[in-house]
């Protein structure tokens, strides 16, 4: 079949689970609704409940797809989030909180990650050629998901504002569908596919090999702990900010609620661009030259930020900042299959998600922390921190090395 139906495919369903990140929508208005009226900690409660589920999903989907196919993981991962979200659906005040975290939270967070790791590890088999492009595409439309589903879900909420849970029932069913429609067209490339030019580059040539390791394997080398390392770092850095990007808008650069709201929109857009952007590019400059400019243009943009009074400098920052926090999610798939080869990546990058959920962790809570609960917030202070820990991180990238088994030379057999 034509690879891009597959792509295609992806990035549907990478639209649907993306919405998660249009939450920001949900926890406004759960705090201002009467029958809620959650403080700022509860109504963040569900969507850390997900992020932390998606490290846990995107394991057991990685090993089970790398043994199944993609086919069946996919489907499966996307109904099981769209029932939690369904679940969510059927709360109508504090009291039902517990099942809105269950249901989006671990439910929701659950399938998410299971169908996410999927075509990510998929697509690398089908495009070996151009690895850091086609996963920056099909991790970029989970960026696009909060894009597309926040003016959507504001709309179903204004519809009744004391219930923003209605929402979700009709999201819920769009989610599956989209899911579905996508993940239907899945499978692997059938055995001894080529991409016509490219198998002599892959493998060295005649008498050359590189070696596909398991997952234990993988675990075994000081790589997988380094790439995972740069992971947890750049989306340290990165969602210090995102957690903080409307109240930053206001307090540096002076802008209105609704504009740093609008703002907050806009800058979704450099999220899921960056996937794709800094994925292509690294197919031309390489993996860590990529991250060590991610890194250190973060760490100069935070650091710059809380005296970028201008709104204009201020958004500039910020956008550079969200492009290279999407950039990591788009350019580490492509570096582990580079590090560690592509038949077990399901598996192998399934386990380096556990930076995603450790950055965003904590990230929001170092930030929260150095900004300070009262008075004004030390804007100063958080954001020159976190710069400084995104420089520091630079160093990674400069001593992490592809292992000697996969690089284009020859291996002994016994020893691979």
């Amino acid at each position: 079949m034509n690879r891009w139906v597959l792509v295609g495919g992806g990035l549907l369903l990478q639209f649907s689970i993306g919405a998660v990140y249009a939450w920001s929508v949900f926890a406004k208005a759960y705090q201002e609704a009467e029958p809620w009226e959650l403080t700022k900690v509860q109504a963040s409660l569900p969507f850390t409940v997900t992020i932390a589920m998606i490290f846990i999903g995107s394991y057991i989907g990685g090993r089970v797809q790398d043994r199944r196919g993609p086919r069946v993981v996919a489907l499966t991962g996307g109904i099981i989030y769209a029932i939690g979200i369904v679940i969510a659906s059927f709360t109508r005040g504090a009291d039902d909180l517990w099942l809105l975290i269950l249901g989006y939270g671990v439910i929701s967070g659950f399938g998410l990650g299971v169908a996410y790791i999927v075509p990510i590890a998929m697509l690398q088999k089908w495009f070996p050629d151009k690895k850091g492009l086609i996963t920056g595409l099909a991790v970029g439309g989970f960026g696009f998901g909060a894009v597309l589903t926040s003016p959507i879900a504001a709309w179903l909420i204004g519809q009744d504002e004391d219930q923003p849970s209605k929402a979700f029932l009709w999201l819920g069913l769009a989610y599956l569908v989209m899911s579905l429609a996508g993940a239907s067209v899945f499978r692997n490339p059938p055995e001894g596919y080529v991409v016509p030019g490219y198998e002599a580059a892959s493998v060295g040539g005649a008498g050359h090999t590189m070696k596909e390791y398991t997952e234990k394997e993988a675990l075994r080398t000081p790589q997988w702990y380094l790439l995972t390392a740069i992971l947890t770092l750049n989306v340290t850095a990165g969602i210090a900010l995102i957690s903080q990007a409307a109240g930053s808008a206001e307090g540096i650069a002076g802008y209105s609620t609704a504009a740093a709201a609008t703002v907050v929109g806009v800058l979704a857009i450099f999220n899921g661009g960056g996937r794709i952007v800094w994925a292509a590019a690294s197919d031309r400059i390489g993996r860590m030259p990529a991250f060590a400019a991610m890194l250190a243009l973060q760490g100069v943009c935070l650091i710059l930020l809380p005296h970028a009074s201008g709104q204009v400098f201020w958004f500039a920052l910020a956008a550079i900042v969200y492009l290279c926090y999407g950039g990591g999610f788009g350019t580490m798939p492509a570096t582990a299959g580079d590090y560690f080869g592509v038949t077990y990546a399901g598996a192998i990058y399934g386990l380096m998600l556990i930076g995603w959920s450790l950055g965003g962790v904590i990230g929001p809570i170092v930030i929260s922390a150095l900004l300070g609960d009262s008075g004004e917030p030390n804007y100063t202070l958080g954001y020159t921190t976190i710069g400084i820990i995104a420089l520091a991180a630079v160093a990674l990238t400069l001593i992490t090395r592809v292992p000697r088994a996969r690089k284009a030379e020859p291996v002994d057999q016994r020893a691979a």
